[in-house]
């Protein structure tokens, strides 16, 4: 399995064992408790092809009862792409390129070039996620949708405060903590067998569509080979720091709060979390 593939859809994380019981069959989650407004959460997925994008009733619901919404960033921001630029630079004594030997200079360079219309040279001075991503669109073709952009549009329109949960700061310095070869080493093994690569995205929506939590942070499990210290970067840590930080969000205010699906189940994920501090946390079926 290819760890990059999670990373680049900011932990999405979907997928594997079979349906479970119905009360986890939902990634929509109602928050409730004596110190808290009735809140929800909403496990996304980054970036997906038009054609498979749909935005649940239930969540439109949850969305008109709250009052905030929250995403792992405040996309809105307009200093937010500003900031996301500057953390995406590399060092100025430092290249990509010093990181790839020269066959995957130019295994990298020949695809952007034939998928992308840019070379390896137009990303050279940033860090590999810049790439990553960039590739990972490509796969999905022209037309390609985003939940935070949609949600982004509806608290716009509802005239609602979209916020963050992290700063762009705190989510580029989990990926800082990954040596850039590895990064670039599993981007590479991804265009040595494109074919497996979108094989292995069309089951991540498939299995994303059937709403599995479990099923989703298991397979989130398996692509990071099972690396603890890479799960804990990119998922344990930060439900950690979410689940503290959503009690004291939604003490006066309802909030429905978006983030990477893969974050939701397992026995660490944001949903026992919450229970563990004594909050009511039921799904919101069809």
């Amino acid at each position: 399995m290819k760890k990059q593939i999670v990373t680049i859809f900011t932990l999405l994380c979907f997928l594997i064992t079979a349906v479970q019981a119905q009360d986890k069959s939902s990634l929509l989650w109602k928050i409730e408790g004596d110190n808290i407004q009735t809140s929800y959460i909403f496990g996304t997925i980054h970036m997906m092809p038009q054609k498979d994008f749909s935005m649940p009733q239930k969540v439109k619901d949850a969305f008109e009862s709250t009052d905030e919404i929250y995403l792992e960033l405040d996309m809105d921001s307009p200093e937010m792409m500003r900031e996301m630029m500057q953390e995406m630079m590399m060092g100025e004594q430092d290249l990509l390129s010093n990181h790839v030997d020269s066959t995957e200079y130019k295994l990298l360079d020949s695809y952007l070039k034939e998928n992308v219309g840019m070379g390896f040279a137009q990303f050279n001075k940033f860090k590999p996620l810049y790439m990553s991503s960039t590739i990972m669109s490509s796969f999905m073709g022209k037309q390609v949708a985003s939940y935070e952009m949609t949600f982004i549009g509806m608290a716009k329109a509802a005239k609602k405060e979209l916020k963050g949960l992290e700063t762009v700061n705190d989510q580029m310095s989990v990926f800082d903590s990954i040596p850039y070869e590895e990064q670039l080493d599993d981007l590479v093994e991804m265009l040595d067998d494109p074919e497996e690569t979108k094989e292995l995205y069309g089951k991540m929506v498939a299995k994303y569509k059937s709403e599995n939590i479990d099923s989703l942070y298991n397979f989130t499990l398996k692509s990071f080979d099972n690396d603890e210290k890479m799960i804990d970067a990119l998922l344990l840590n930060r439900n950690k720091n979410w689940v503290k930080k959503i009690p004291e969000i939604s003490k006066d205010k309802k909030v429905i709060y978006a983030v990477g699906a893969g974050h939701l189940g397992g026995k660490k994920g944001v949903i026992q979390l919450l229970k563990d501090e004594g909050y009511t946390v039921t799904p919101v079926l069809n």
